[in-house]
């Protein structure tokens, strides 16, 4: 079977300094994957390359089998690539309700797609301030809304990047629930963040960078049950 998101030999750098050296990431329809490691180790820059933000130096990246090298951002979110992106960036001026509706689209013509009502009932203190606008919402509102966001695009692939950081531990929680919600739908999911023993819970398998380069691939058992993986290459 293809793997929706299939990344072979990813390199990528910011001018001179490379920050990639062959990563590889495979993710299956409905699977949700974490993207572990250290800061500063490459995740994100690993997010900003499939996502057509920052160009892969060399490898390559395939999405439902399509190259996605070379794409534009905005071609790559209209093939079905969301991201909800680390410090939220929703957009102040707008309501809950507006920031909901400019991002609504259906382009697969999924049977049974996201509305602002599913939305609102998956966080529904967003159905609360649906006319507030975005700069008036609590850091956990503004998740919500990012989050929901993303969803309204009907995604094939969400991605999501340090989702739960600077959240209070309640509202950490109200997150992590939501996304085992989509996980249970059939959400296909890449999830970066730092709270492992959150991501074992709901992921299916992990890929841990050290220095731009995968140190370690396996499944969710397999890293719950080697703690010397955490004390070595994710300082907890």
């Amino acid at each position: 079977m293809t793997a929706l998101l299939e990344v072979r030999g990813l390199e990528a750098a910011y001018g001179a300094s490379q920050v990639l050296f062959g990563v590889d990431l495979s993710i299956d329809s409905g699977q949700v994957v974490g993207l572990l490691g250290r800061n500063g180790m490459g995740k994100t820059t690993t997010i900003r390359t499939i996502l057509g933000l920052l160009p892969a130096r060399g490898g390559e990246i395939r999405f439902c089998g399509d190259r996605l090298n070379g794409k534009p951002p905005e071609s790559i979110a209209r093939m079905g690539v969301a991201v909800v992106p680390e410090g939220r960036q929703i957009f102040p001026n707008l309501t809950v309700r507006e920031n909901l509706i400019a991002f609504a689209a259906n382009r697969a013509a999924v049977p049974d797609p996201w509305t602002l009502d599913k939305v609102y009932a998956l966080f529904p203190p967003l159905a609360a301030r649906e006319r507030n606008l975005g700069s008036r919402l609590s850091g956990g509102e503004q998740q919500m809304l990012a989050i929901g966001r993303a969803l309204m695009t009907n995604p094939q692939l969400l991605i999501l990047d340090e989702a739960t950081e600077g959240l209070a531990p309640l509202l950490r929680e109200e997150i992590w629930r939501c996304l085992s919600r989509l996980k249970a739908a059939g959400q296909t999911i890449l999830v970066v963040d730092k709270y492992v023993e959150r991501l074992i819970a709901l992921a299916d398998a992990h890929t841990i960078l050290v220095r731009g380069q995968v140190a370690w691939r396996g499944s969710s058992e397999a890293l719950s049950a080697d703690r010397t993986l955490w004390s070595r290459y994710l300082g907890v």
